[in-house]
């Protein structure tokens, strides 16, 4: 691990002694103590100040990751300003597994709704799919009727690339919700995705006494109003929208199930309502780029997890233009 990191490791990255905090590499310097000669790495930190680290302590140090295009503050060696940022984290880390630990006993203790069996609309409805599933599509539907119906709320992130068939999966979530007598909200990050979702939703729900709505900025002050009106009467069954949905004044009559499309791009603030929200909600997360700390809660069993590897028949390539 020392000796990647020592050839990964370039003049003028950012790195953070774990002692000392953030500085720049400048590079190496032999140096002799003694009678012996010995290779250091040399540090920057704040003002003229340099450390030399033994290259077999470079296990003390780890480049230095941030947000791109962001500039680290060098820190000041010596004083306690690095142990200070340290003991912060440590806490907000602390409160953070605090807070997860709490969510997740509160979904195992209390009981959610048991949605029921599959009904022959239910059939109906998945037999008016235009195309023909893949394996892992099948076993993850599969999978999340089977979570629906336990009285333990469902927590379930679905794993798939673009293009690999998430939505329907979610689609057929949501019309089993429905059958039940159960409103569902599908939360997207983005006014353009609302859009797609709503007019696929439609689609696939045209010919069943399904009402869809959306609640996005591309609705007007008026639509919006109507939107919250039938939502809180029971009308609307499904609703589409961006984070204009954890809005306090958007209220359920009775919501079932909450889908979440790509968790990651919501802000801090989004995520403390969603767990309100889903603590004795059903909840099925879709996610092509799951972040670390998502996928680890799902490896680790806090929540569960699906994942479609298999491309559908005749899938054009995605093709990314930067």
């Amino acid at each position: 691990k020392r000796i990647a990191f020592l050839e990964d490791l370039k003049v003028g990255n950012y790195v953070v002694h774990i002692n000392h905090g953030i500085g720049r590499y400048v590079g190496i310097e032999k140096l002799s103590v003694g009678e012996a000669q010995r290779d250091y790495l040399v540090i920057k930190y704040q003002g003229e100040d340099k450390l030399y680290v033994p290259t077999d302590q470079a296990g003390l140090l780890q480049k230095y990751f941030s947000q791109e295009g962001q500039l680290p503050k060098l820190s000041k060696l010596g004083g306690n300003e690095w142990n200070r940022v340290k003991t912060k984290v440590k806490a907000a880390v602390k409160d953070l597994a605090e807070e997860l630990l709490a969510l997740y006993a509160a979904r195992q203790s209390l009981p959610g709704h048991a949605f029921s069996e599959d009904s022959p609309w239910q059939t109906e409805f998945e037999e008016a799919f235009p195309f023909e599933e893949t394996p892992d599509q099948l076993r993850t539907i599969r999978e999340v009727k089977d979570d629906m119906e336990k009285t333990q709320p469902m927590d379930r992130l679905l794993c798939g690339d673009v293009g690999y068939g998430k939505t329907e999966v979610a689609i057929r979530a949501a019309f089993k919700a429905v059958a039940d007598g159960k409103q569902v909200a599908v939360l997207v990050p983005t006014t353009v995705l609302a859009q797609q979702h709503y007019n696929t939703f439609r689609e696939r729900c045209e010919g069943f006494a399904i009402e869809v709505g959306v609640l996005s900025r591309f609705r007007t002050a008026r639509e919006q109003k109507m939107v919250l009106r039938d939502l809180n009467s029971g009308k609307i069954d499904i609703v589409i929208g961006t984070h204009r949905l954890l809005s306090s004044d958007v209220k359920f009559k009775d919501i079932g199930l909450l889908v979440v499309d790509e968790e990651q791009r919501f802000g801090v603030a989004h995520k403390e309502k969603l767990k309100k929200i889903r603590r004795t909600v059903d909840v099925l997360t879709l996610t092509a780029t799951p972040i670390p700390r998502t996928l680890h809660m799902s490896l680790v069993g806090a929540r569960d997890m699906s994942i479609i590897e298999t491309p559908p028949e005749d899938r054009y390539p995605v093709q990314t233009f930067v």
